[in-house]
């Protein structure tokens, strides 16, 4: 790629990569109401999944049916205590990426999330932090 420097050994490959670099996502979701597009055709038919319901990635190990891919990798990660998200600073390890972030706001002090009644930050996104505060 003459825009990163990531090199590819097929060309089909390099032509999907450039794609994020242009933001083309030529893969348009056809359910109703829906206007997601995606960059590759196997993300689009995973995320049509979640319209759906169809749940075809099944876990060999206790039967869990999960939509996507990832969902199932995600899962896996139950059975096998698989923490692949390690912090830099500490020694927290996640099974997602999503917990490393919201941990790392531990280390940084960021409060993205406001209350909509005062000027309370919080580290995550959950009202249940500002029930007690507000006694609601």
């Amino acid at each position: 790629c003459h825009l990163c420097d990531r090199s590819f050994t097929e060309k089909w490959a390099l032509n999907n990569h450039m794609k994020l670099h242009t933001g083309e996502k030529p893969f348009k979701c056809t359910w109703p109401t829906c206007h997601y597009s995606f960059l590759t055709a196997s993300a689009m038919k995973d995320h049509y999944r979640t319209h759906t319901g169809e749940k075809s990635f099944l876990c060999d190990l206790c039967g869990f049916a999960g939509g996507t891919r990832h969902a199932l990798t995600k899962h896996r990660r139950q059975h096998t205590g698989e923490k692949p998200f390690k912090c830099d600073e500490c020694n927290f390890a996640s099974t997602t990426q999503s917990h490393l972030t919201r941990h790392k706001r531990v280390h940084t002090g960021e409060k993205p999330y406001r209350c909509p009644w005062c000027d309370y930050s919080f580290f995550v996104s959950t009202y249940s932090e500002i029930l007690p505060v507000w006694s609601l």
